[in-house]
C-alpha cells in the first residue's frame, strides 16, 4: 500500500469513539477501530469525563491500525468529528476541571430560556445565531455552570467544544471550525466571527475560546510527539480543524457546495436529526440554524429521544426491536430524556389510546411512530430553511436521505417510508460522521475541498427505496397528542 494514502477519521460520539481508516485516493473503508466511553448523571444530567474520549481515541486508532494491517508510516492526515454542543472547561495545563456536561444534558433548561429573554426572544437570536438557546446549546451550559459551580467557570482558563479538545490534544494548537463554533450559540452565523454582544451576556472572554478557521479541512497544526507516541503514528503528520458529528455526516454524504445542494438527511441514532446544506442562511426559531464546515449552511432539527428511547420500550415490553406492528389507537410519545424538538426539557413518556385489544406490539410499534412523527414534523421546516417549498412535487420527490443506526432498522426504515411517503436513500456506508472526518483529513493533507473529496469517493451512494402511500391516519393521531401536549 503506498504511504500517502491512508488518512483517519475519528467519530467521538456520546457513547464511543471509532476510527476510520480509509483509503484517501479511493475512500475505501479499510476498518474502523473502536472504544466505549461512559456517560453519567441521572435526573436530566449527563456527563462525561474528557480524558475517558483521549483513552478511547487512542484505544480506536490502535484498534483500526491491527484490523487494517495498514502500517503506522502509511498514516498522512487525522481529523476528529464530535458530538456537538458540549461544555468542556480547562486549566492552564490543559486538564478539564470537571466532566464534560453534554448536548443531552437538560439542566440548563431555565438558563437557556433566561438567555433567550435576555436578548429579547427567539427573532433576536435567530437574527444574530441563527439558533434559539435550549439546554442543549452551549450557551446554556456555560451559564449553568457559571449559576451552580461558579468556581469552576471563574477557573476556567479555556473553554472547547469536545472535538475542539481532542484536536487540541493532538496537534497542540487551539482551533476550531465554523459548523461545530455555531452550535455554541457565541458565533454568528451573520457575521461568520464570535458575536461580542453574546459572549458578554455570556460573562465570556473571546480568548478563552478557540479561535474559527475558515473550514474543518484546514490543517491547524501536525501530529504532537506525545501525541504520536500515545496513538502509535507518525508525529508530524496533517491535524485537520475537523467539525460537530451533523457537519461530517453532510460532507461524508457529499453535501454541501461542491457536492449536492438541498437535499434532507434523517439520522436515526439515539437522537433524531433532520438536515440539509444550502446555501440560504437559516433563520426559524423553529431550527438549529448552523453554519457547514464548508461555508455553505445545515439546518437543523434534533430531537433526544430515537433508537435508544424505542429500544428501551422494547426492553420493558419484553419484545426484539423488531417484533413491532403499527400503533393502532395507541399513541406513544417515547420522551424518556425530556425532549428538544419541541422543547419540552421537564417532558416524560405519555402513552394515550389504550384498548383491551393493544397489542405489546402495537405498543412497540406506536413507540416507532411517535419517535419517527416527532422528527420528521421537523422536515418541512427545514425544506422551507432552505427557500424550498415542501408541497412543491420536485422537491417532495427527492430522496431522503436515512442515515444512522436506524437506518439498519427494518422497523425504522418502514415506518419512515410510511409516515413520510418519500422514497428513501440508504447510504451503503453506516459510518458516514467518521468518512466525513476522513475526508476533512484528506483535505488537511491536499488542500482540498473535502466535499469535493466525500463527492469522489462516493460514500452517499446506496439502495434506493420506493415510497408507500402515506399514512396520514396515524401521522395526524400523533401529531394531535403532540399538539395537545405542545400547548398544554
Amino acid at each position: 500500500m503506498p504511504s500517502s494514502t491512508v488518512v483517519i477519521g475519528v467519530d467521538s460520539s456520546t457513547q464511543s469513539t471509532k476510527a476510520a481508516f480509509v483509503d484517501a485516493a479511493t475512500g475505501r473503508l479499510l476498518a474502523v477501530g473502536r472504544a466505549p466511553h461512559r456517560v453519567t448523571g441521572e435526573a436530566g444530567a449527563r456527563e462525561s469525563d474528557p480524558e475517558e474520549w483521549w483513552r478511547a481515541l487512542g484505544e480506536a486508532v490502535a484498534a483500526g491500525l491491527r484490523e487494517s494491517g495498514a502500517a503506522a508510516s502509511a498514516v498522512t492526515g487525522i481529523a476528529v468529528a464530535g458530538q456537538q454542543h458540549g461544555l468542556v472547561v480547562l486549566d492552564d495545563a490543559g486538564r478539564p476541571l470537571r466532566p464534560a456536561l453534554l448536548w443531552n444534558d437538560t439542566r440548563s433548561a431555565p438558563q437557556a430560556t433566561a438567555l433567550t429573554a435576555a436578548l429579547g426572544g427567539p427573532a433576536a437570536w435567530t437574527a444574530r445565531t441563527g439558533s434559539v438557546p435550549v439546554a442543549s446549546m452551549t450557551a446554556a451550559k456555560w451559564q449553568w455552570l457559571r449559576e451552580h459551580e461558579p468556581y469552576a467557570a471563574e477557573s476556567a482558563a479555556a473553554v472547547r467544544l469536545p472535538h475542539d479538545f481532542l484536536t487540541e490534544r493532538l496537534a497542540g494548537v487551539a482551533a476550531t471550525d465554523p459548523g461545530d463554533a455555531s452550535g455554541t450559540c457565541w458565533y454568528s452565523t451573520a457575521t461568520g466571527a464570535y458575536d461580542p454582544g453574546l459572549l458578554g451576556l455570556a460573562g465570556l472572554d473571546e480568548n478563552l475560546l478557540p479561535p474559527v478557521v475558515p473550514t474543518g479541512a484546514t490543517r491547524v497544526g501536525s501530529l504532537t510527539r506525545g501525541a504520536a507516541a500515545l496513538l502509535g503514528l507518525p508525529a508530524g503528520i496533517a491535524v485537520a480543524a475537523g467539525t460537530g458529528d451533523n457537519m461530517a455526516a453532510a460532507v461524508g454524504l457529499g453535501l454541501g457546495g461542491a457536492g449536492l445542494l438541498d437535499h434532507p438527511v434523517l439520522s436515526l441514532g439515539t437522537s433524531g436529526t433532520v438536515f440539509a446544506a444550502t446555501r440560504t442562511r437559516p433563520a426559524s426559531p423553529a431550527l438549529a440554524g448552523f453554519a457547514a464546515t464548508d461555508g455553505t449552511y445545515l439546518p437543523l432539527a434534533c430531537t433526544l429521544n430515537c433508537t435508544l428511547a424505542v429500544d428501551k420500550v422494547a426492553a420493558l415490553l419484553g419484545l426484539d426491536r423488531d417484533d413491532a406492528a403499527p400503533g393502532g389507537e395507541a399513541v406513544l410519545l417515547p420522551y424518556l430524556d425530556g425532549e428538544r424538538t419541541p422543547d419540552l426539557p421537564a417532558a416524560s413518556g405519555l402513552l394515550t389510546g389504550l384498548r383491551h385489544d393493544t397489542t405489546p406490539q402495537q405498543l412497540l410499534g406506536a413507540a416507532y411512530e411517535g419517535a419517527a412523527v416527532t422528527v420528521l414534523r421537523a422536515l418541512d421546516e427545514v425544506l422551507r430553511a432552505c427557500g424550498l417549498d415542501p408541497a412543491d412535487p420536485d422537491v417532495a420527490s427527492r430522496p431522503l436521505r436515512l442515515v444512522g443506526g436506524g437506518a439498519r432498522g427494518r422497523t425504522w426504515v418502514e415506518t419512515v417510508r410510511r409516515l413520510s411517503g418519500r422514497p428513501l436513500l440508504i447510504p451503503e456506508t453506516g459510518e458516514l460522521v467518521a468518512l466525513g472526518a476522513a475526508a476533512l483529513a484528506a483535505g488537511a493533507v491536499s488542500g482540498r475541498d473535502a466535499v469535493a473529496v466525500a463527492s469522489e469517493w462516493g460514500a452517499g451512494g446506496g439502495t434506493e427505496v420506493p415510497p408507500l402511500e402515506r399514512d396520514l391516519a396515524t401521522w395526524h393521531r400523533v401529531t394531535s397528542v403532540l399538539a395537545g401536549l405542545v400547548d398544554g
